[in-house]
């Protein structure tokens, strides 16, 4: 990262408006990737900066992740004022209430009956429960389980319709209402006011956060794989001295 001159400078520039906003996926980013997800947690020096971000006048720092809400605030450790974004977009920590209407709750135990039959039996498959559907974990799964698997829930689940399934690494996200990351960063700024958005992801879910920015605003792709992002780090580590930048750069404002 020290070497990217062009990511320094459109965080230096960034760090300059009168109202930010920080938006970050968490698992990849804050967090290393790890077998078992609920045992990730920030790297220290991400969370410190984190905080610092988020204490710092016209800023404001929000989590933006696939996790469902009550799952990001475990591992992430993060409360007020950091806001908390989860299932892709579907629920905001600030915003009270059953977002699903009665249709879409019925749909919801439906699709969970239907994908605890379709991975039972599978080693290494694990369903993960949300407020807004499920996701099907099969990164502990042999290759020829995880291709059977996710074939399996393209084919069936996630065709069914009022789906909407978001594919990352593997993983398939199912909802029964549809949400993007893209969508999520859409309503932080209108909400905020931002003049620039500085937003970090690792996996093909946060894409289209990245087709949300625009002139002034900062994209980062962390790790390896395309993506719409100017900028690229190799690894949360290298986030973390990215936000420890723009953490600095925003105090000395």
């Amino acid at each position: 990262m020290a070497d990217d001159a062009g990511l320094v400078a459109a965080l230096e520039r960034a760090a300059r408006v009168p109202r930010l906003l920080v938006a970050l996926d968490f698992d990849g980013v804050l967090a290393p990737i790890v077998d078992v997800p609920s045992a990730a947690r920030p790297l220290p020096a991400s969370a410190e900066a984190v905080a610092g971000l988020a204490a710092l006048p016209r800023t404001t720092v929000a989590m933006v992740s696939g996790r469902g809400l009550d799952d990001l605030r475990a591992v992430s450790g993060f409360g007020p004022p950091v806001v908390l974004v989860g299932s892709h977009g579907g629920e905001f920590s600030d915003a009270a209430g059953d977002f699903l209407d009665e249709d879409q709750r019925a749909r919801r135990a439906d699709l969970l009956v239907e994908l605890e039959k379709l991975i039972e039996g599978e080693p290494g498959v694990a369903l993960e429960r949300k407020p807004a559907g499920a996701a099907v974990h099969v990164r502990n799964a042999a290759p020829d389980v995880a291709e059977r698997v996710l074939a399996a829930v393209r084919s069936g689940p996630a065709a069914a319709p009022g789906v909407d399934p978001t594919e990352g690494k593997a993983v398939i996200d199912l909802a029964v209402l549809e949400v993007s990351k893209g969508g999520a960063i859409d309503v932080l700024r209108s909400r905020t006011g931002a003049d620039a958005v500085v937003f970090a992801g690792d996996d093909v879910t946060d894409e289209t956060g990245f087709s949300r920015l625009g002139d002034g605003d900062v994209g980062v792709k962390v790790g390896e794989g395309p993506t719409a992002a100017a900028h690229r780090v190799a690894d949360p580590e290298a986030m973390s001295r990215v936000l420890g930048l723009l953490r600095d750069a925003r105090a000395a404002r």
